[in-house]
């Protein structure tokens, strides 16, 4: 019998590895199972879902690699490296290094390693579904929540994908093989986003009606979810067009996610990204990751199992900060445009979180202290700042794991704040007040309430509050506003505005050339 790891996105039970997951190391499409599974057994019948989540979040969406190139896109975040392929990615260069880069190819595997894994879970729910008694309710209903839990991961791939090079295969879509992608013809951007829109209305009609860290299986992802991806490929579709119909989805899902009462703000912006603010009320969607609390044993960080460079927290920690675990490879670093951001807007709370020193001016030899208190010094590189989003204090740590820095903190993805200021826009464009929402969100972060919020003023804001995260918020928001050529030096329209698709991809399958 086919046996998977018992692991619940909160990862109850997990073993190393004794493998170690390469860069281009993934399953073959189509490979056949290599034991049988009894189907009959219903109580295994969300061991394809459990595995549906440790492929999401373990090497692939969360993977240093992909991090870097969504982070680096925007003007928020630099590389911190000599790697030519991400600086050409940081200057728009959509050149053959971009286009034959490593790890633009790994990310297309990563996101599409996620599809396809989905896909075959849906085909062994197809199948334990097929051996539910008639007149089982209960398991048949649980069938449908299980079909849900994995086709949300299924379109937050084919989301992210077209998010990131534009006109993408949707696999099972326009005559492709949901399990094949060497064949597969791409599908244009828009029409992507409207398959995203339309999956999720199957998910919301069969996820739990519940907070994420209420869910059956706690930071599963429910119904609220799925109207936060479904809003925001509305938000993609609608652009900067204020009489787009598009406005009424972001609107009405926001609006819902909302008026549930389920959700709130977590009270302290600095510890929201540390372990009191892991799984908070305020949490839509979070990787999970646990060293379950032993200072060695089992852990599951982002980089999967047993492999320590690809923590979500090390390659982000500062560099050379030595006899101490605050520390990393010093990459993606915090742009000095970024500090003046804040600095201007007098934003200190996010200032304080986010913006964090090594030493003194990045000079080797000198020390700063972060607001626990844990010492930084300076580097080699005089890299000034480290990402504090990414800041895992010491008095927060497992005693003893210190070689996996910040491996007892969850990776951030969705948040109640930005369904917050999604609705605020939606309703600042269909000529509404957006100011409650707004509000809410720049208390929070020690600011003073604005009247008659602008549209512009509502992504400043968004900008302020995902400021540095890693789902390349700062760089669409610019795109689908029409700032981007304005604002990105370097940044051509018609050129600049999705990755080239992988040459290897190309090699592979002559239906990406076009």
């Amino acid at each position: 019998m086919k046996r998977y790891k018992q692991v619940t996105i909160l990862a109850t039970v997990i073993t190393l590895l004794s493998g170690c997951s390469k860069f281009l190391d993934r399953l073959a499409e189509n490979e056949p199972p290599v034991t049988t599974i009894d189907y009959s057994n219903l109580s295994l019948m969300y061991q394809p879902v459990s595995g549906t989540y440790r492929t999401a979040a373990s090497g692939t969406f969360a993977k240093w690699i992909s991090v870097t190139i969504r982070s680096v896109r925007g003007d928020e975040i630099e590389p911190g490296n000599d790697d030519a392929g991400q600086i050409a990615i940081h200057n728009y260069q959509n050149n053959v290094t971009v286009k034959s880069y490593w790890g633009i190819n790994d990310m297309w595997i990563s996101i599409y390693g996620v599809v396809l894994g989905a896909n075959s879970a849906l085909a062994e729910l197809d199948e334990f579904g097929k051996r539910i008694p008639s007149g089982d309710a209960a398991n048949q209903k649980l069938l449908e929540q299980y079909r849900a839990e994995v086709r949300f991961f299924r379109e937050l791939g084919h989301y992210w994908a077209s998010r990131y090079w534009g006109d993408v295969p949707v696999l099972g879509m326009e005559s492709n093989d949901p399990n094949q992608l060497s064949e597969a013809k791409k599908t244009s951007r828009a029409d992507v986003l409207a398959h995203v829109m339309e999956e999720m209305d199957f998910c919301i009609a069969n996820l739990e009606d519940a907070r994420p860290n209420q869910a059956t299986h706690a930071g599963g992802v429910t119904k609220y979810t799925a109207l936060f991806l479904k809003a925001k490929a509305a938000m993609d579709l609608a652009g900067n067009n204020n009489a787009s119909p598009h406005w009424d989805v972001v609107l009405d899902c926001t609006n819902q996610i909302i008026n549930s009462g389920k959700f709130n703000l977590f009270p302290d912006y600095y510890q929201l990204w540390k372990k009191p603010g892991k799984l908070s009320n305020e949490a839509i969607l979070e990787f999970q990751y646990s060293d379950f609390g032993n200072e060695s044993g089992d852990i599951v960080t982002s980089g999967g199992a047993n492999e320590l460079w690809g923590n979500f927290f090390l390659f982000q920690g500062p560099e050379n900060t030595h006899g101490m675990p605050i520390s990393g490879s010093g990459w993606m670093v915090p742009t000095q445009k970024a500090v003046d951001f804040l600095a201007a807007r007098q934003d200190t709370l996010r200032m304080r979180t986010t913006i964090l020193r090594c030493g003194v001016n990045g000079e080797p030899g000198t020390t700063a202290l972060t607001p626990d208190g844990d010492p930084v010094s300076g580097n080699a590189g005089r890299k000034k700042y480290f990402n504090g989003k990414a800041y895992y204090p010491k008095s927060q740590m497992t005693p003893g794991r210190v070689d996996y820095y910040g491996a007892n903190n969850n990776v951030r993805v969705f948040r109640y704040a930005e369904a917050l200021l999604m609705n605020a826009e939606a309703k600042v464009r269909k000529g509404q007040s957006g100011d409650v929402q707004l509000n809410l969100v720049r208390v929070r972060a020690k600011l003073n309430p604005i009247a008659g919020a602008t549209v512009q003023q509502i992504l400043n804001e968004r900008r302020a509050e995902l400021i540095c995260e890693w789902w390349g918020e700062r760089f669409n928001d610019l795109l689908r506003t029409g700032q981007a050529a304005t604002v990105l030096p370097g940044f051509t329209v018609g050129q600049s505005e999705f990755l080239p698709i992988p040459q290897e991809q190309e090699d592979r399958n002559a239906n990406l050339k076009n």
